[in-house]
C-alpha cells in the first residue's frame, strides 16, 4: 500500500469515527441526509475518503447508500434490533463466563465504580457508561476479537438503548440490574452472573422490540 493510500485510509476512518459519534448519540438523526461536500468540508478533505467512511458505515449499518440518491443515516428498524439484542446475548455471556475466575476485586470494583458515574449522570452520557461498565467486567476474559465484537454491537445497540431510556424508563432497572450483576461477581458466581447478564439483555430487548416494532422500518 503506496503513501498516499494509507493517508486517505486514515483520513475515511477518522471520518467514520466522527461520524460514528454524531449518528450513535443521536445528533444525526435517523433519515438524515449525509452531503459529501458538507462532510469533506468539515473534516478538511476531498471527497474520495468521504464515500469511503460513508461504506464503511454502511457495512456497519449506520448509513443507507441509494444510487442517485445520496447517503442517509440509516433508519431504526426492528429486524436489526432484534439480532443485535440476540447477538449481545450470546457473546456477552461468553465473555463473562470466561472472564469471572480471571477478575480481581480491583477490576470489579472499577466497575462499580463506572457504574455510580452512571447514576449520577443524565440520559446523554447513559449509553457510552453503560458500555463502560459492561466492557470492564468482560475485559478480563482475554478474547481481543470477541471483546472488539461486543464493543461495536454496543455501539449499534446505544441508539436503540437511548429509546429505551427515555420510552421504558430503563435506566433505573439497569441501575438495578447491574448491582445485581455485581454482587453475582463478588461472589465469583459464574453461573448467578451469566443468568442476571442474559436476562438483563433479553428482556430489555424484547420490551423494547415490542415497544417499538409498529414504528420500526421493516428490513427489505
Amino acid at each position: 500500500m503506496d503513501q498516499a493510500t494509507e493517508k486517505r485510509g486514515e483520513q475515511a476512518e477518522r471520518i467514520a469515527a466522527g461520524l460514528r459519534q454524531e449518528i450513535v448519540s443521536g445528533r444525526l438523526a435517523a433519515g438524515s441526509p449525509l452531503r459529501q461536500e458538507r462532510i469533506a468540508e468539515t473534516y478538511g478533505t476531498s471527497r474520495m475518503p468521504v464515500r469511503d467512511a460513508l461504506r464503511l458505515l454502511e457495512a456497519e449499518g449506520l448509513v443507507q447508500m441509494a444510487p442517485n440518491k445520496g447517503a442517509t443515516v440509516a433508519l431504526l428498524n426492528a429486524a436489526e434490533f432484534r439480532e443485535i439484542y440476540e447477538m449481545r446475548g450470546a457473546a456477552e455471556v461468553l465473555a463473562l463466563r470466561l472472564a469471572i475466575p480471571e477478575l480481581t476485586n480491583r477490576q470489579i470494583e472499577r466497575a462499580a465504580d463506572i457504574q455510580g458515574a452512571a447514576e449520577r449522570s443524565s440520559i446523554k452520557e447513559f449509553g457510552a457508561l453503560n458500555k463502560a461498565f459492561h466492557m470492564a467486567l468482560y475485559e478480563p476474559c482475554a478474547r481481543p476479537r470477541l471483546l472488539a465484537h461486543i464493543a461495536g454491537l454496543n455501539d449499534l445497540a446505544d441508539r436503540y438503548l437511548r429509546v429505551a431510556a427515555i420510552e421504558l424508563d430503563y435506566v433505573q432497572q439497569s441501575h438495578r440490574e447491574h448491582h445485581a450483576l455485581l454482587d453475582a461477581c463478588r461472589r465469583r458466581d459464574e453461573k448467578g452472573a451469566c443468568a442476571i447478564l442474559w436476562a438483563h439483555i433479553e428482556d430489555a430487548g424484547r420490551a423494547l422490540h415490542a415497544l417499538l416494532s409498529p414504528r420500526m422500518q421493516p428490513l427489505r
